[in-house]
């Protein structure tokens, strides 16, 4: 039947994580995804680690994509992008606010070119308010958000997670903002313009959070909530090998059963007593050191009470249930540079119409002839543009 996105076009201006893991998730999906490099190529390419000449970031969010250079400082190039821009679909960039309009190359520039054309722009703080176009990093949008002050445990400083929340967050908003334009384009004939901001990604990601400041009438604090280590029964443990557990028992019928199994029966009727929170963790804690974590699963291996061992990342890859759903996939010895490329794999399962991965990286440049000859442009042309580094 085919893949489910097959004839969109997209053209991904973007650069680094956000917008490339957004557009990488639609080609893995049938998108056609044309990657516009600058002619010194998108700077995610050249951050550490490197596997041989280029970056390992780079790849893991490049996959299944063609790459031209443009200069878009010059008009020639500009022209070359309005020509892409009639034969697409979707265009997706990650500059601040005001950078494109500067460029002559806004939403409302690039509907006269066509008019069916989904404009998704995604920045940190979004086209409007008062600080839309400060520079941001990851971590300043979950300090702004909110995110890194609730992150971290009790009398820790606020924590950074090992997931780029605000970008993958944002890139998530992108794409799914991108189907839904797309889905209303087929009544109307028309794209539109996607306003996406990371800021705005995470805050709406932190339903339940607000959900506790409403409920309790309190601000939530770090390390404090039920589902942020506050709570006996919502925790991470340490065994007696220096791992951990983490225990999940919210309902009633799981922390019954592992209060039994650890013979601490006197916690069941106060699971949820907030005065008690502290004596539980600890009396926990001393029960827990006293096994090694595969003693522990291997303990409560016949019981299904939301209790799993902390993995590090070389486990995860070879847990059965990653490995029957095929979510981290190894290319060995990649590039000849004697290591291994480590990638995820499709986190969306369809019955007809799966997506495909496709470990295929682009070159700066390398679709730059194939493209441009597409548009209708020929050698001579397309030999100038480049001695006028144009391309």
């Amino acid at each position: 039947m085919g893949l489910p996105l097959e004839g969109i076009k997209i053209l991904d201006l973007s650069m680094v994580l956000p917008g490339p893991f957004c557009t990488q998730l639609l080609a893995d999906y049938g998108a056609e995804v044309i990657k516009v490099e600058d002619r010194s190529g998108d700077r995610g390419r050249w951050m550490q680690p490197f596997i041989k000449e280029q970056s390992a970031r780079f790849y893991v969010v490049n996959r299944n994509k063609k790459s031209i250079t443009l200069d878009l400082r010059k008009e020639a190039s500009k022209d070359i992008l309005r020509r892409l821009v009639a034969d697409s679909d979707v265009l997706v960039h990650a500059y601040r606010p005001g950078m494109m309009e500067k460029l002559g190359l806004s939403y409302e520039d690039l509907k006269l070119v066509n008019e069916r054309l989904i404009y998704c722009a995604l920045s940190g703080y979004g086209a409007t308010g008062p600080i839309n176009k400060n520079a941001a990093h990851d971590i300043n949008i979950v300090s702004l958000a909110g995110v890194a002050d609730l992150t971290g445990t009790k009398d820790s400083i606020p924590a950074l997670s090992a997931v780029q929340l605000g970008g993958v967050g944002g890139s998530l908003f992108a794409a799914i903002a991108i189907l839904i334009a797309l889905y209303k384009r087929k009544n109307t004939g028309r794209g539109q313009y996607c306003d996406i901001s990371m800021m705005d990604a995470l805050i709406s990601l932190m339903a339940y959070t607000l959900a506790d400041w409403s409920g309790w009438g309190t601000l939530p604090q770090r390390g404090a909530g039920l589902l942020t280590g506050g709570f006996a029964c919502y925790q991470v443990y340490e065994t007696s090998d220096n791992r951990y557990l983490s225990l999940g028992a919210v309902e009633d019928k799981f922390w019954k059963e592992f209060c039994q199994r650890i013979n601490k029966h006197e916690y069941i009727p106060i699971q949820l007593e907030p005065a008690y929170q502290e004596e539980m963790i600890n009396g926990i804690r001393e029960v827990i050191k006293n096994k090694t974590q595969a003693e522990w699963i291997q303990y409560f291996a016949d019981t299904d009470i939301c209790l799993t061992p902390v993995l590090n990342l070389d486990e995860v890859s070879k847990h059965p249930q990653v490995l029957d759903r095929e979510m981290v996939i190894k290319l060995p010895d990649f590039e000849d540079s004697g290591k291994d490329m480590i990638l995820a794999g499709l986190p969306i399962k369809f019955s007809d119409t799966p997506g495909e991965f496709k470990p295929i990286f682009p070159k700066i440049g390398e679709h730059t002839n194939e493209i441009l000859a597409h548009l209708g442009y020929s050698s001579e042309e397309i030999e100038l543009f480049r001695k006028e580094k144009i391309i």
